[in-house]
């Protein structure tokens, strides 16, 4: 079953996670790296990801449930980002900074400005802070002028700290070294959207429905129901893994686009494609109600539960069922969140591991907080499902 209160007081607990382990009181922010026990490295770089993620985390929390100590945390966030992670000479955003705070990997990761816009632009709605808007404006503005494909449609993935190109676009050692991702393209549309919630802007509307026929023309197969993940500049999709936690993910994020648009042709195109993408989705569902990482190339599942797409699993087949009313979504639903329950949260230090191995034992190595591990996939499920479940 899924309840409210199992939600509302999940979330709670990620929150507290986050303000009582995470915060770096010797150097500010927040620290880059906790391990799988809660113990912090204070000397790990900080990510521009974790901490806009951050950003957002608190910024929602507090929209979601007016706090004062949410947005005391978001406003430690945002201080700590604008101070240093914005880069004043070129623009853009810094990919890390050191434990100190000074800039470290100063490449312009498009994927880093698009969170940078979706923290902004949140914690714009949550305090009212001009200055805010006003920073995620100026990166919606940097993005379009450097990145964004006026000839082919879509955006580039990286480019140096100077906007010259750059030999390694690549999000992350395990990702194909093209031109155009789904993933990056994914988090612009969810970046836009909700810069668009506060600031409808004509410019931003046309591109925001720009990125939504990018995904119907390119990114979206037809015939699988899976997103091609890594193209070159002309959109010719590169042969690569299925990630059936982006295809859910992507299910419900394309559509809220099309509702912030307020299109009803756009809405009933992304609802139709909302289902399909979750039906597709269900390929790598495992018995235990969980999904499988992804399929790699060769046809091999990856039986790792990594906890971001459990996750997106929870909304996305939820999402279907709410539009088809089909109740075999609604199952799929409430198995992923009856795994999480029992297997990803953490109910001795908190927070929620990274994943579970095919035999349910904890992935080794892996932290509760990095560059990648942050309070953003299950927070933002408990607050979807909070708004869902109360309408």
């Amino acid at each position: 079953m899924l309840q409210i209160f199992d939600f509302q007081q999940e979330l709670t607990n990620i929150l507290t996670y986050w303000a009582t382990y995470v915060p770096d009181p010797e150097h500010g922010g927040f620290y880059g790296q906790l391990n799988n026990d809660s113990q912090p490295n204070p000397l790990a770089p900080k990510g521009a990801v974790l901490n806009a993620r951050i950003l957002w985390t608190f910024a929602a929390a507090y929209n979601h449930e007016p706090r004062a100590d949410y947005l005391a945390l978001a406003q430690r966030a945002y201080q700590y980002f604008v101070t240093h992670f914005l880069d004043a000479e070129f623009g853009g955003v810094y990919w890390s900074v050191d434990y100190k705070g000074q800039p470290l990997d100063c490449k312009k990761q498009v994927y880093a400005l698009a969170f940078s816009i979706y923290g902004l632009a949140e914690y714009y709605q949550a305090s009212g802070d001009a200055d805010a808007l006003k920073h995620a404006q100026a990166l919606y503005h940097t993005i379009e002028a450097h990145s964004f494909d006026a000839e082919r449609g879509g955006y580039f993935e990286a480019h140096a700290r100077d906007w010259q190109p750059l030999a390694d676009l690549r999000l992350s050692a395990k990702d194909a070294n093209e031109k155009k991702s789904m993933n990056t393209h994914l988090h612009v549309l969810e970046a836009y959207t909700t810069l668009y919630r506060v600031w409808p802007n004509a410019g931003l509307r046309q591109q925001l429905k720009a990125l939504l026929v990018n995904f119907t023309d390119h990114i979206i197969d037809a015939d699988t129901s899976h997103l091609h993940l890594f193209f070159d500049e002309n959109w010719r999709p590169k042969p690569d893994a299925i990630s059936v936690g982006h295809d859910v993910e992507a299910a419900w994020l394309l559509l809220e686009a099309a509702e912030v648009l307020q299109e009803p042709e756009l809405i009933k195109q992304f609802r139709q494609l909302a289902v399909q993408l979750a039906a597709g989705a269900t390929e790598g569902l495992a018995p235990d109600g969980s999904l499988l990482y992804e399929r790699e190339f060769d046809g091999h599942w990856v039986a790792d539960r990594h906890w971001w797409v459990q996750a997106e699993a929870v909304v996305g087949f939820y999402n279907a069922y709410q539009i088809s009313g089909q109740m075999k979504f609604l199952a799929y639903s409430e198995g992923a969140w009856r795994f999480i329950q029992q297997h990803l949260i953490d109910r001795e230090r908190g927070e929620w591991f990274w994943g579970i191995r095919a035999d349910y034992s904890i992935m080794p190595g892996e932290d509760k907080v990095g560059i990648w591990k942050c309070p953003y996939h299950n927070s933002r499920t408990c607050l979807e499902m909070l708004r869902r479940l109360s309408s």
